[in-house]
């Protein structure tokens, strides 16, 4: 890639720091845009000092004028605990922040990623999940202000390619994890390190034979740099991008008790509404087009998010 004017709308968040990280490294000029409802300075602090990085607070439900050349939409909570606070905040930022970050991505003729989720496929009954399912979601229950949302923002995005030739990219992220998520993520991987590193009972929604794939960050941000420089016939189609290895929770909680060496007792509770049962992505697009699957195995991915952990735990940052 040429050296670029890159935007990243959720700069500040777990996502979008990593990504900020990358473009920056391979010499980019960054501007990083967050309203820091999810995201925190602290991801971004140690590229502060650098030219090449600009953070400017900003909500995207609210236009702005920018100069750019790609536009990276992470601009959404993206845990349960934190889009069900605000759900109408949560729904107005996927579609008036799509329709804004469309609008200045076609005054300037950028091309602009939008940052979906495996949550368009609500509870599937395909498994696993490819890029043809069209999805099963509860349009009126509590998930849907987010899973709704994107759906929605994933049409203004196919609408204005088809109406304005803009240059768009879709990537459907599924479960993805690693250093500077938050304690407060809600999310069952997080929880578990959280509340192993406190020596708190795991909490279990369920039975906990329900599947997840989880990718590490770092394969996350590689597939994201890929699909946004692919340059095939169905560039613009979404692309699956997520670890097609399955892991139920009670195994995830197994392996989150050996690798912080504790034993701790699991706490089961209700399974929350529409909850998935089964959640994996065919990612066979994504390695046919970009030539990109996850390449970090769960055990060492998690080692790293437990030692940032640990390490964020000793150094006091705060408990939410």
């Amino acid at each position: 890639m040429d050296k670029m004017r890159v935007l990243v709308a959720g700069g500040a968040g777990f996502l979008g720091s990593h990504l900020c990280d990358r473009l920056v490294a391979a010499g980019h000029d960054v501007i990083c845009l967050d309203n820091y409802f999810t995201g925190t300075r602290r991801n971004i602090a140690h590229l502060l000092p650098d030219p090449r990085f600009e953070a400017i607070r900003h909500d995207v439900t609210q236009p702005i004028l920018l100069e750019v050349d790609w536009v990276f939409n992470l601009a959404c909570p993206a845990s349960p605990v934190h889009y069900q606070y605000n759900p109408i905040k949560t729904i107005k930022t996927s579609i008036l922040g799509s329709i804004n970050l469309l609008g200045l991505a076609k005054r300037v003729s950028a091309r602009i990623l939008q940052a979906s989720t495996s949550e368009v496929y609500g509870d599937p009954e395909v498994h696993p999940q490819a890029e043809s399912y069209w999805g099963r979601v509860n349009p009126i229950g509590i998930r849907s202000c987010y899973d709704e949302g994107k759906r929605c923002a994933e049409t203004l995005f196919t609408d204005y390619r088809r109406a304005h030739g803009i240059d768009i990219r879709i990537a459907r992220i599924f479960n993805t994890y690693g250093p500077r998520m938050a304690f407060d993520d809600g999310r069952v991987i997080s929880n578990f390190v959280i509340q192993a590193l406190r020596g708190e009972p795991l909490t279990i929604y369920g039975d906990g034979r329900q599947t997840r794939s989880f990718c590490y960050v770092d394969d996350l941000v590689e597939g994201l740099l890929r699909l946004m420089s692919y340059e095939g016939s169905d560039a613009t189609e979404p692309c699956n991008l997520g670890n097609s290895v399955e892991y139920s929770m009670l195994e995830l909680a197994e392996l989150v008790q050996d690798l912080t060496g504790t034993q701790l007792a699991l706490e089961f509770r209700p399974l929350p509404e529409d909850d998935p049962v089964q959640r994996r992505p065919d990612i066979r697009r994504a390695r046919r087009n970009l030539d990109w699957e996850p390449s970090t195995k769960l055990r060492e991915g998690l080692a790293r998010m437990v030692e940032d952990f640990r390490l964020r735990l000793k150094a006091g940052e705060p408990r939410p």
